[in-house]
């Protein structure tokens, strides 16, 4: 244990490259989660086949796979990725593969109810998608959200295969200067867990704090629309 004390400073900057790796990836999967996932539910077959190709290619294939393609395969094509990158874009992609899925099933089961009242109202269906759609698919969207984003959070550990000083990399430099292997990956798996639980906190937060919204607005509405009635029978 007291190796692990004396390099905690490089765990610590293990740790930091992790949640770096994370967030960037998190937030491009988000993007193509989104993007991916609208372009599936296009009624223009140009717009829905590409976004089902990307899909099926990235959830079809190792992760493992895509990031050697990103950083080994590359630069024989004369493109040359820094590993940060390459990581990045390789679990952004990936991941946000499984999260378009989530997007585009989540809508779909609102679509056709929601769309018939957008359109009775005169909405376009950018307008319906924007102010209908995406707002009442939100909730359903956040818990599969939350696994894919602690999924996400695990996979980090693989970037350490592309030279990625990460929380692995550094746990497996402590693991050959010291040979104290059991303490120094039950310390990262430990490490590893709690980021993962912090990650599903955040999310039942997420989901508590639209749920009260939702009800605020919902009463707002309410108080409004009686309101409305009484000035009404007032000017009857």
């Amino acid at each position: 244990m007291s190796a692990i004390i004396e390099y905690a400073p490089l765990l610590w900057q293990g740790l930091m490259t992790t949640i770096l790796v994370a967030v960037l990836s998190g937030a491009l999967c988000l993007i193509v989660a989104f993007s991916m996932g609208l372009a599936r539910l296009s009624r223009y077959w140009i717009i829905r086949w590409p976004a089902g190709v990307f899909v099926e290619i990235f959830r079809g294939t190792s992760l493992i796979v895509q990031m050697f393609w990103f950083f080994y395969a590359l630069p024989f094509f004369g493109i040359q990725l820094h590993p940060l990158t390459a990581a990045v874009l390789a679990l952004g992609l990936n991941e946000g593969a499984y999260a378009a899925e989530v997007v585009r099933g989540a809508i779909s089961s609102r679509a056709k109810g929601q769309n018939e009242a957008g359109i009775a109202l005169g909405m376009s269906p950018a307008l319906r998608l924007r102010r209908i759609l995406i707002p009442q698919s939100i909730p359903a969207m956040l818990p599969p959200f939350g696994n894919v984003m602690v999924d996400l959070l695990k996979n980090t550990s693989l970037v350490s295969l592309v030279t990625v000083t990460d929380l692995t990399f550094r746990a497996q430099m402590i693991r050959s200067s010291t040979g104290e292997t059991a303490a120094v990956f039950l310390t990262i798996l430990v490490m590893y867990f709690l980021l993962s639980v912090l990650l599903a906190m955040l999310t039942q937060w997420l989901e508590k704090r639209y749920a009260l919204d939702r009800r605020a607005l919902a009463v707002q509405r309410k108080v409004l629309r009686q309101e409305s009635l009484k000035d009404k029978a007032g000017a009857l």
